[in-house]
This record gives structure tokens, sequence and C-alpha cells, in this order.
């Protein structure tokens, strides 16, 4: 059965090539684009998190609120319009009750370290220059152990910033803006028209621009003294044993608490919402090349059976069963979807691997090179869309080869 099956796609060559080149490009260009965005994905990932704690808690704004205020002062209900509706801060955002949260993390199984932090935005300026930047003031004992900073700094290390003594790491792009360097001293203002001289004592880089054009790391003392804020803290990163569990974990905690806590997912939901359309774009375009190689499949199937009505008709008056008629025809279909995946595939792996030498203008991640996923999922996924596509394609045709009697293919001839 399996050599009559190979005789049968022979028989029609250029049509058999055609599709077989089909499912092939198919599944190439899912294993291409595939490769590049989830190599991409996994980089981004990467530097988010090694930006961004598993679990973040943060202080809630304490803003002003037009119909709480008119509530407060007009108790009655009395109708009020205001000319000049209450707006701005009650108060400096802070996280009230910390040492709480420190005990409850400290006890909890399934949290690995915890850090706090006081983030502020500041203006800094060297010579005539001026630039916005988040400073955030840390303890590099406690960083250290929820955020693998370490490892993208460049010039220095974190221990540059226990002792306080006004230091900062600086973001290496925020660096070029500022025409500064390793050493240098630059001033740093929290609006409140009083500037601080810090010292430029290392240098790190993310490879993502947004942060590396603003961050600044300092020592949490330095940061409080600077904010006129001593002892206070509005963030606290989180690590967890397992991230899988960061947005239950967030939820629950949220719920018993009036800061607000975000698990690492939620933070960076924007960046999320871009990889799902990545996927949609790319599941898209390989399910149309498939479809049209199905089609391909359909088509040519369907022209060998009618073709093959007379070789059909001695096979069914030889004893052979439906069943077989039946087998005969898909298994060209699978042979079809088996090969082209798997050819496919093949390329699209080797073309891969040459994208992944090309090297770029620009710098990316430890390299100027792309990065390229070969996540065994991507090759799993690419071969099962092209081996199920062929499979049904050719189910049609061979259903309709099993229907045929000797008796009916023997009137229609005459």
């Amino acid at each position: 059965m399996f050599f009559l099956a190979i005789r049968h796609l022979l028989s029609r060559k250029r049509q058999t090539a055609l599709i077989f080149l089909g499912i092939s490009m198919g599944t190439m260009m899912f294993a291409i684009i595939s490769g590049l965005q989830l190599g991409m994905r996994e980089f981004v990932v990467d530097r988010l998190l090694s930006n961004t704690a598993h679990i973040r808690i943060s202080a809630r704004d304490q803003s002003v609120d037009k119909d709480e205020m008119t509530r407060r002062f007009y108790p009655q209900g009395e109708m009020i319009s205001w000319l000049s509706p209450p707006s701005g801060k009650r108060e400096e955002a802070h996280i009230l009750y910390p040492q709480g949260w420190f005990d409850r993390l400290r006890e909890d199984p399934e949290v690995v370290a915890y850090s706090p932090t006081l983030n502020m935005s500041v203006i800094i300026s060297k010579a005539d220059t001026r630039h916005p930047a988040v400073l955030v003031g840390v303890v590099p004992a406690l960083y250290e152990k929820v955020l693998d900073i370490s490892q993208y700094i460049q010039q220095g290390s974190l221990d540059v910033l226990k002792n306080s003594g006004n230091r900062v790491i600086v973001g290496n792009l925020l660096l070029e803006s500022l025409g500064a360097r390793l050493g240098d001293t630059i001033m740093v203002s929290s609006g409140q028209a009083e500037l601080r001289p810090l010292k430029i004592a290392g240098v790190l880089s993310l490879s993502v621009e947004d942060v590396d054009k603003t961050l600044m790391i300092a020592s949490l003392n330095d940061v409080q003294q600077l904010n006129k804020t001593p002892g206070q803290i509005n963030e606290i990163s989180v690590a967890l044993v397992d991230i899988n569990l960061a947005q239950a974990m967030a939820g629950a905690w949220a719920l018993v608490s009036r800061d607000k806590v975000e698990s690492w997912e939620e933070v960076n939901a924007s960046f999320l919402q871009i990889f799902v359309f990545q996927d949609i774009v790319r599941i898209t375009v390989t399910t149309a090349i498939l479809v049209v190689a199905a089609f391909g499949i359909y088509n040519v199937l369907s022209i060998i059976v009618n073709q093959k009505r007379r070789e059909i008709a001695i096979l069914r008056s030889i004893g052979y069963p439906p069943s077989m008629i039946l087998q005969l025809f898909l298994i060209q279909g699978v042979m079809l979807g088996f090969s082209g995946a798997l050819f496919g595939l093949l390329v699209g792996f080797g073309l891969n691997l040459y994208i992944e030498t090309i090297e770029l203008n620009v710098h990316i991640g430890s390299g100027n090179t792309l990065i390229i996923s070969f996540a065994p999922s991507i090759y799993i996924m690419g071969f099962a869309m092209a081996f199920f596509s062929a499979i049904l394609a050719s189910l049609l045709p061979a259903l309709a080869a099993s229907r045929l009697t000797p008796i009916d293919i023997i009137r229609s001839e005459i």
C-alpha cells in the first residue's frame, strides 16, 4: 500500500512538488518568525525582570477627590457646585506600615527575599545640561537578592552604595546625555529648590532604552535625605520561589491591604499585550500558508482519485475493502504533510542558525546580533500544524475514493 501511494504521487510530479514546497514554506516561515519573536521576547522579559520584582508593593496616591471633599464638608447633601474643584495630593505617597509587610514577607515560605525602596522623580544637571531621571533608593544587600542587577553594571559595583556617601549608579544612556563619566559629580534636585551633589560611582546597562535613559540607583538613606522623608519608603520589591505564583499571590495580598500590590505581569501589561499581538500575527501568517497548501493537497488527491478510478475498480474487484482504499489516499496526504513539515523545519532551523550570526549596527543584549529562540515547542507546534492540516485536506478525497464501487466506476466509464 505504501509503494502504491508513492506511485500515485509520482504520477503527478509537478503538482506534488508544488504542494510539498507549499507545506515546507509554511513550516519554515513559522520556525523563522517564531524564533525571532520568541528570542526577542525572552530578551525583553529577562531585562524587565532584572528591573522589576516578581511582586511590587507600592503606596497608593493620596489624591484629593472632589466628591469625597464635598461629602466631608457638606454632610447634609447640599447641592454644591465647585468653581474650582479641589485637586492635588493630601500627602506624600508612602507605605504607611512597612514593618507589617516585612513581618508577613519574612514568614511566607514562598518569598525568597524582599527589598524596601524609595523611588522619586528628579532633575539632574551637569554644567548647563539638565535631564529628568528616576532616582531609586535601595539597601544594596537586600536589593541584590531581589533583582539580579549586578550583572548589568558595566563599571563599578553595587557595593559602593553600602555606606551611603552621596554616590550613585547611573544608566549608560543617561550618562551619555549628560556628557558625564565615571567619577564625575552631578547635581540632583527633587524639585524643592535644593541641589545635592552625587558622585557617579557606577554605570549600568539593561539594554532597554527607556530604562537606561532615566534610571539612577543610590543608597536608601541618601534618597530619603534628598526627599526630606527620613524612614519612609514607597515601594517593596518581592522575589518568589516560583514566579508563576506572582499573580495569584498579588491578588490575595491586595485583598487585605490598603497598599497597591501588583504582579510583574500587571506592571508590564503593555509589553505582554504586544506579545499576544505577535502570537496572533505569527499564527495567522502560518495558517494562511498552510491553508493554501491544504487546498493544494485536496486538489491533487481529488485529481488522482479521478485519474485512478480504473485502478480503484481493479483493487475493489480483487478484494480490497473500502478501508484499504481510504488508507491508500490518506497515506499520500500523511506523506506530503510529514515530509513537507520535516523539510521545512530543518530549513527553518538552519536559517535561524545563520540569522543568529548576522551582525547589526545596534547593540542587543551582550552582542550586536539578533537573538533567536530554538525552543522545542516552536518545532513541535510547526510540525503539528502542517501534519494535521495535510491529514484533514486528504480526508475528503480519501473518503470519496473509498465509497466508489466497481459497478459505479464501470457505469461512469460507459
